[in-house]
Parts: C-alpha cells; sequence; structure tokens
C-alpha cells in the first residue's frame, strides 16, 4: 500500500472505522482513498463526503462498484468536488449513476481545476450522457479538461452517441488515454474512431478490447498507423474477431513508430523538464496510473476496478 493511501474492498465499514478516514482526511495525510465495492450507510457516506470536500492532499477517489447508490449519494458527491480543489482522478466504475445523475456531477466535473482522470465505466449511461462527457473535451487550450477517459461497457450508448465522442476527440487538445472496452462498438463505430485517433495530436492510448470488431476495422487501424503520422502507441483490439496477424502488424508498426522516437530524443536533457506518463493497463481488473507534475512531485497509484 502507498504511504498515505487508505484502501479498502467489498467490506462493510463501521462508524469507527468511517471516523479513522475521516481523521485521516481532517488531517490532510491521505493521497489515495479507495473505497472499491464498500457497505457503507448514507450518514457514513455523508461525513467522508464532507471531509473529501475539504481535504487539500487527496490526489485520487476510488469510489468503484456501487457505493455512490442512489442519487443522494451524487449530490452528496457534487458539493464534494465543489469544494475540493486537489482531486486528480475520479473512479466511479460500477455506480448506477445514468444520465440523470452524470447531470447533477457535470457542472462539477466541467469546473473542477484539477481533475484530469475520469473512469465512468459502467455506469448506464446513455446518449445524454455521452453529450455531457464530450464538454469535458475541450478543443483547444482556454480550459483544463481530461487526459484519461474511461467509458468501458455502457451499452446504451447508441451510434450518435458515439459520434459525438469521436468528433470530440478528434478536436480534444489534451486527451491521452481512452478506454471504450467492452462496448457493443462494431465496425461501423470503429471507423469512426479510427478517423477521430488519426486526427487528435495528443491521445496515445487506445482500449478496444471486446467491442465486437473484426479484420474490417483491424485493416482501418493498419492503414491509419502505416500511412499517417499518429500520436498513438498502444492499441488494444484483444477479444475481437481480428486475426493475429493484424494485430501483430499493428503492434509492430506502433513498436517501431516508439523506437524511432526514441532515438530522436536521445541525447536531450531532461533535468528539471515538467513530465508526464500516462499508462493504461488491458487487464479490465485493474489500472495504473501515473500522475505526474514535476520530476520531484509525483504520485503513483494503482487502484483496482
Amino acid at each position: 500500500m502507498l504511504s498515505g493511501s487508505i484502501q479498502i474492498s467489498g467490506e462493510t465499514l463501521s462508524s469507527a472505522e468511517v471516523k479513522d478516514i475521516c481523521d485521516s482526511l481532517r488531517t490532510n495525510s491521505v493521497r489515495l482513498l479507495s473505497l472499491r465495492g464498500c457497505h457503507i450507510s448514507d450518514r457514513d457516506f455523508h461525513r467522508i463526503s464532507r471531509h473529501v470536500a475539504d481535504c487539500q492532499s487527496l490526489a485520487q477517489l476510488n469510489l468503484n462498484l456501487g457505493v455512490v447508490s442512489n442519487i443522494n449519494r451524487v449530490k452528496q458527491l457534487a458539493e464534494a468536488l465543489a469544494s475540493n480543489r486537489s482531486i486528480h482522478s475520479l473512479f466511479l466504475h460500477g455506480t448506477p449513476l445514468t444520465d440523470s445523475g452524470l447531470a447533477v456531477l457535470n457542472p462539477v466535473l466541467s469546473l473542477h481545476p484539477s481533475l484530469i482522470s475520469l473512469d465512468l465505466g459502467d455506469c448506464i449511461l446513455g446518449d445524454e450522457g455521452m453529450n455531457l462527457i464530450c464538454g469535458l473535451l475541450p478543443p483547444d487550450g482556454a480550459k483544463s479538461g481530461l487526459k484519461e477517459l474511461t467509458l468501458s461497457a455502457n451499452p446504451a450508448v447508441t451510434v450518435k452517441g458515439w459520434a459525438r465522442l469521436a468528433i470530440a476527440v478528434a478536436h480534444s487538445s489534451q486527451l491521452r488515454v481512452l478506454n471504450l472496452d467492452y462496448n457493443p462498438l462494431g465496425d461501423h463505430i470503429a471507423g469512426m474512431l479510427a478517423v477521430a485517433v488519426a486526427s487528435s495530436r495528443t491521445l496515445e492510448v487506445v482500449d478496444l478490447e471486446g467491442t465486437g470488431l473484426t479484420n474490417q476495422s483491424a485493416q482501418i487501424f493498419l492503414d491509419m498507423v502505416e500511412n499517417y503520422p499518429t500520436s498513438i502507441r498502444t492499441l488494444i483490439l484483444a477479444e475481437n474477431n481480428i486475426s493475429l496477424e493484424l494485430q501483430q502488424q499493428i503492434s509492430d508498426l506502433l513498436s517501431e513508430g516508439e523506437e524511432e522516437e526514441e532515438t530522436e530524443n536521445e541525447g536531450q536533457e531532461d533535468a528539471g523538464r515538467q513530465k508526464e506518463i500516462w499508462i493504461a493497463q488491458s487487464n479490465p481488473e485493474s489500472q495504473a496510473i501515473l500522475v505526474s507534475t514535476q520530476l520531484e512531485d509525483s504520485l503513483l497509484a494503482e487502484t483496482e476496478m
């Protein structure tokens, strides 16, 4: 466990345990709070939310797997995020959020000064929710936006919603990691996303695992990485009806691009330079995220979905 972290999974938390969590938040000694799949009373959830609002050290908040279980808790979380200024990463994977719940959160998400990573996988989102998410991907540097976005397993989104997302991704000036695994995208939507990936100047990692793709989509992605300049470094196509040969060809081309970039960067001075690294894993059970601001002040946190 990381120093300054609280990670609890699948437990029923007593009021005494919640008090300990709140005390740690109050003393600004927690950088990662993960309560994945924990059972908490409404009263205790409210207590934790109030202390999250005031905590100045908290960088990552994981409330995956149903912790935010009703609209009242969504509202309390929104109030906490409206006051909090430190959270970089928010994980709500497996929350019964729906479009109406996201509408409650959206104003504070869009105005939060530090939020750069958001997981809304398996949150029962539809096209209206996707429209709100697109607003978190600003097309220019006028305001901050997300650098990592997870929308896994939201099957209610239609072609219209994915088309909106593709347009937003194409014009986003900051997004680096996009996880769309386990959505029923199919080749048609994948074609739109390929155009978005090719247009993006920043996107480095795209996860399309288990999204109903075939060799038709893979061929489009192969042509893209072979013939057009792109920032993409990792394209995850596992658990699709795609030949291993095509997957290997794409992987080899992306690897060649990385080697060329490393060669170009050899000998460059790194001391004192701002550095940002983003890592996404294909394993749907976990994500590792390195949130770095300066070389001398980085936070490495691993949170299980």
